[in-house]
């Protein structure tokens, strides 16, 4: 299958890009910001406690959490993937490449570590339940990594290895080589690994966590939602980056690990520790 002729930049309005990876950011938020609201305001999901939060403070919390993700996403790249960029704050050709965001380059892991600072920050400050808080913002959080992940393959980036599957993609357009003046995955076909994280990411995560939410009821349960969003998705992204392309220069790591499956590790370990913790504890009554 060739790749369609996706334009990333949706409109130009005079010198201002709208792009697509923009508008998953947006999207993501808003639908994320509104099925916490209604999370919220279900008494019975957190009877015989309530909710850590009204809806004014969620206000407040998606503007920390917004933040979190966007500079934790965006460090997060740099030290993962591109640590040369800290170099240039002193020294180098561009002193701004850090913080050049429409360039692209943001890290899940980074903005997942933003946002729990945010999290946390926030919990301190408004002298509510981190893990109760902590289960509101990453049971929205598949909206984000949906839209995200079908962002990445508009823009025909993070594509997968080359294989022979009847629906693997040539990652190569006109618009591509007219903004790299060359198809940086080559014309081999490969797996549409954006579109496999899209699904399981996004629907089928939200699926699992919706599950937990409203027919189990485990926000009674202060981090087991936390906890299953974090093994959940590391198993996910540690299972997909078999199929997906390592990223330049880091792909010679020992075991035949990637980038991706050693900052998922710890996030399992720990999805496993809140999932235990919270099993082994009775519900909040207040």
């Amino acid at each position: 299958m060739q790749f369609p002729e996706f334009d990333p930049v949706l409109i130009s309005i005079g010198p201002l890009d709208i792009r697509w990876y923009a508008l998953a950011y947006v999207a993501g938020i808003v639908l994320g910001w509104w099925y916490a609201a209604r999370i919220i305001k279900t008494d019975r999901l957190w009877a015989p406690g309530k909710a850590p939060i009204n809806t004014q403070q969620l206000d407040d919390l998606v503007l920390w959490v917004t933040l979190g993700i966007i500079l934790g996403g965006r460090l997060g790249y740099a030290l993962f993937y591109q640590p040369h960029l800290y170099g240039q704050l002193f020294m180098g050709p561009d002193n701004f490449a850090l913080f050049r965001l429409w360039d692209g380059g943001m890290s899940f892991h980074g903005g997942l570590l933003g946002c729990t600072l945010a999290v946390v920050v926030f919990a301190l400050r408004s002298k509510v339940r981190i893990l109760s808080v902590g289960d509101v913002a990453l049971a929205a959080a598949p909206f984000g990594l949906m839209f995200g992940r079908l962002a990445n393959f508009i823009n025909g980036e993070l594509w997968g290895r080359e294989t022979t599957v009847p629906w693997a993609v040539r990652f190569c357009n006109d618009s591509i080589q007219r903004m790299y003046g060359f198809c940086p995955a080559g014309n081999e076909p490969r797996h549409p690994s954006q579109l496999y994280e899209a699904g399981l990411e996004g629907i089928f995560l939200f699926g699992l966590l919706a599950f937990a939410i409203w027919k189990v009821g485990l926000l009674r349960k202060p981090g087991y939602v936390t906890g299953l969003f974090l093994l959940g998705y590391g198993l996910i992204r540690a299972t997909l980056e078999t199929v997906r392309q390592p990223d330049a220069g880091l792909d010679h790591l020992p075991l035949g690990l990637t980038m991706g499956m050693i900052l998922s590790t710890p996030m399992m370990l720990v999805g496993a520790w809140l999932i235990w913790r919270a099993w082994s504890r009775p519900p909040v009554a207040a």
